[in-house]
C-alpha cells in the first residue's frame, strides 16, 4: 500500500496567531500615557516580535508554490509591512501594525476551514509541536507581562533598583530561568508578589523544557511500516522451509532403519 502523506500540523500557525494578538496588545498599550521607561521597554519586545515575524515571512514566501501569488493575492505584502521594526527610527512605524491583521484573519480561515474532530486529532497527532510553542509562548507572555508590571511597581520607588526598561527586562530574565543573580530585585509588595509568581511560572517552564528534551533524547526510532517488509524476510522463509523438507527427510531415514532393524 503507498504510504499516506503526513498531515500539516497547525501548531506554528496558532503559534503566530497567538503571537499577533499579543503584539497587537503591546501596540494598544504603546497608545497610553506611560512613562518612558515602561515605553522603551514595550518598544524593546514590539521589535524583538517583529524579528520573529520577519522570518516567519522569509519561511511561508519561500515555501509558497508561487511567490508572485503570495506576496500579491494572499497578503503577504501586508505581513512584511507589518513586521518592519521601528528601532526607535521610524516614528509613524506603528501605524504599519495594522497590518498584522491580515495574517490574524488568514489564520483564522484556516482553522476554520477545520472541524472540531480534525482539530482535536491534529492536537493528539502533533502534542509535541504544540507543547513546545504554548511552552515558548507562555514564557514569553510571563516575561513581557512581570517586567512591565514589576518596573510599573518600582519606579514608584526611591531606593528601588529596578529603574529602566533594561533592569527590569533583566530581571525578569534572571528570575524566570531561575538564576537569581540577585543584583536587581523588587522591594515594593506589589514587585515581591510580581516576583513571587515569577518564580513558580519559571519553574513549570524550565520543568517542560526540561521534559520535552528528555523524551527527544529517549524517544524510540520510528517502527517501520507494514508494507515496508525488509528485503531478506523471502530468503529467509525460503531456507526454513529447506530446514524443514531436510528435517523430514532425515526422519523418514531414521524410521526405515529402526523397521530394518526389528524385522533382524
Amino acid at each position: 500500500m503507498p504510504e499516506q502523506p503526513m498531515q500539516r500540523s497547525n501548531a506554528y500557525d496558532l503559534f503566530v496567531f497567538v503571537l499577533t494578538v499579543l503584539s497587537l496588545a503591546i501596540m494598544a498599550l504603546l497608545l497610553l500615557p506611560l512613562n518612558p521607561a515602561t515605553e522603551q521597554l514595550l518598544r524593546v519586545y514590539d521589535n524583538a516580535i517583529c524579528v520573529v515575524f520577519l522570518g516567519d515571512f522569509a519561511i511561508r514566501i519561500t515555501r509558497a508554490p508561487s511567490r508572485s501569488e503570495y506576496f500579491l493575492r494572499e497578503g503577504g505584502w501586508l505581513d512584511l509591512l507589518g513586521s518592519i521594526p521601528s528601532l526607535g527610527f521610524f516614528k509613524y512605524s506603528a501605524i504599519l501594525r495594522l497590518a498584522r491583521l491580515s495574517r490574524l484573519a488568514r489564520i483564522t480561515r484556516l482553522v476554520r476551514e477545520q472541524n472540531r474532530r480534525e482539530i482535536i486529532d491534529d492536537v493528539l497527532t502533533h502534542r509535541s509541536q504544540y507543547a513546545a510553542f504554548i511552552t515558548c509562548f507562555g514564557a514569553l507572555l510571563v516575561l513581557v507581562i512581570s517586567s512591565v508590571l514589576v518596573l510599573g511597581f518600582e519606579s514608584r520607588a526611591a531606593e528601588a533598583n529596578i529603574t529602566s526598561g533594561g533592569d527590569a527586562l533583566w530581571w525578569a530574565l534572571v528570575t524566570i530561568t531561575t538564576v537569581g543573580y540577585g543584583d536587581r530585585y523588587p522591594i515594593t509588595f506589589g514587585g515581591r508578589v510580581v516576583a513571587f509568581t515569577v518564580m513558580l511560572a519559571g519553574v513549570g517552564i524550565i520543568g517542560a523544557l526540561a521534559s520535552m528534551l528528555a523524551s527527544v533524547l529517549v524517544s524510540p526510532a520510528p517502527a517501520s511500516a507494514p508494507d515496508e517488509t525488509p528485503t531478506h524476510d523471502a530468503d529467509t522463509a525460503l531456507e526454513l522451509r529447506a530446514v524443514r523438507e531436510e528435517l523430514r527427510a532425515l526422519r523418514s531415514e531414521i524410521s526405515a532403519m529402526r523397521d530394518s532393524e526389528g524385522e533382524r
